[in-house]
């Protein structure tokens, strides 16, 4: 492809810098996305205009990154991030450039960029392509290539290759093999190693929008990043689980991946309890002989993971702190993975709906059924059948759910008919029991939502008082 089409926004933001004498360019990942035929939603400038020129000739800018000759201009609505052309040298940190000049060329400027295929540019006058590395001939191979020797790429900076390998999942896309390998190189590894956590959960959070999350997973676990950053996922490789029962034909490891392919791409909540649901099972793995048929007098292997889902909780609370997460997230992913057990049958009794929507959480219950579909996906990765038992389970609790939230029911203490202070002014002494009273009041209503009647609680709460005298 000669040229792109250059949205209108930037052919006036053009015009601003041709007054003023200036060249400018599209840059990366938004050249890169419209030759995919792809809508770019980020919009990186390069131009021989310096961050102080820039400033003068727009009104509103943020000097986002001055040092490195990088501001935001803000125009027409939208933020436009534009960086004078430089070159650079040195990067003893791992990440940023000893010292940067803007006394660069177009070129120099693609040639210090990651791979070719964000190491193009278009220009803004005529969005005439510039693509000095062939990025646009592996953009049309679907190959992944560093600009220069791969090596020396990754040394300057530590996320490159866990980059590489977040794109090869975001475009499906291969790695070429050059590229691929010096991932692996003892130097690079100590160089990814060197990279902050939050820049990790960055990228990790990327991939985990990608439509299948596996491909990039299964690569880190290739190249020994997995064990590096998520070590506690990367121990469940070779955790067999099949039995002659036939729930699973993946190991621990493949199996947690490929549910989270299954879980929705856009609930990260849900993706990453589906990530850790069954990280647990390593530590909570029996193996027992049952004689199978009963009978016949011939043994076989019976694989349990009793309480798995207490250890994966645990593990995965370590996983998502070291990882900085939200404790908000944390504990949104953990309750998932805490609760990923649940069995229903039909004959359950409204009570015991009640009760689950306690357990649950009412607001927690849909991404609990999406993580039981992402679990059932994983087991042998075949799209879900509707008809599944599991899925008919979901659809049949659905639909009692519904039931039992029409009706006026108290779901938690908050929703009794009497409190604290009614217990006190009733005679009932603060403390402890207080609150155990309160307890067994509402274990009364989840029973009988007819019992969340003020004076029928203050009648049962005198009761258990005077019984606990």
């Amino acid at each position: 492809m000669k040229s792109i089409q250059i949205p209108e926004t930037l052919k006036k933001l053009n015009e601003i810098f041709m007054q003023n004498g200036f060249e400018a360019y599209l840059v990366g990942g938004a050249v890169r996305d419209v030759l995919l035929g792809k809508e770019a939603s980020d919009w990186d400038v390069t131009t021989n205009a310096t961050p102080e020129q820039m400033m003068r000739i727009f009104h509103r800018v943020i000097p986002t990154g001055i040092a490195h000759g990088t501001i935001t201009i803000h125009f027409m609505g939208s933020e436009i991030e534009a960086t004078t052309f430089r070159s650079e040298s040195g990067y003893s940190d791992g990440r940023h450039p000893d010292s940067v000049s803007f006394n660069a060329t177009l070129n120099d400027d693609l040639s210090r960029r990651d791979f070719t295929m964000n190491a193009i540019a278009a220009s803004l006058t005529d969005g005439k392509i510039i693509d000095p590395f062939d990025g646009q001939k592996d953009i049309k191979s679907k190959i992944i290539r560093t600009v220069g020797n791969a090596r020396d790429r990754f040394l300057e900076d530590g996320l490159r290759p866990i980059r590489a390998i977040r794109f090869s999942s975001q475009l499906n896309f291969e790695i070429e093999s050059e590229t691929f390998s010096a991932i692996k190189l003892p130097e690079v590894q100590e160089k990814i190693k060197s990279i902050s956590m939050e820049r990790f959960r960055d990228e990790f959070e990327k991939i985990l929008k990608s439509e299948e999350p596996s491909l990039a997973l299964h690569r880190m676990e290739d190249t020994g990043i997995l064990k590096e950053f998520i070590p506690e996922l990367a121990e469940c490789r070779g955790c067999e689980q099949a039995d002659m029962r036939g729930f699973h034909e993946f190991d621990v490891l493949d199996h947690n991946l490929y549910a989270c392919d299954g879980a929705p791409r856009d609930n990260e909540i849900v993706r990453l309890a589906a990530l850790f649901h069954d990280i647990g099972k390593k530590e909570a793995k029996r193996v027992e002989q049952v004689e199978y048929p009963k009978g016949s007098g011939s043994f076989v292997e019976q694989i349990h993971f009793h309480g798995h889902e207490h250890y994966s909780a645990k593990a995965a609370k370590e996983i998502l702190t070291r990882l900085r997460f939200s404790n908000n997230t944390i504990a949104q992913v953990c309750h998932l993975i805490e609760q990923h057990m649940f069995f229903f049958e039909e004959h359950w009794s409204a009570a015991a709906v009640r009760r689950f929507l306690v357990r649950v959480k009412p607001e927690c219950v849909e991404d609990l059924f999406s993580l039981r579909i992402a679990d059932i996906y994983g087991m042998h990765r075949h799209k879900v059948d509707p008809m599944n038992d599991g899925v008919q389970k979901i659809f049949i609790l659905r639909e009692r759910i519904k039931e039992v939230q029409s009706k006026e029911t108290a779901l938690s203490l908050k929703d009794l008919a009497v409190n604290g202070n009614d217990l006190i002014k009733a005679g009932i002494p603060a403390g402890k029991q207080l609150g155990f009273i309160l307890n067994e009041l509402f274990q009364c209503v989840l029973d009988d939502p007819e019992m969340n009647e003020r004076e029928q609680l203050l009648t049962v709460a005198r009761n258990i008082a005077n019984k606990n005298v």
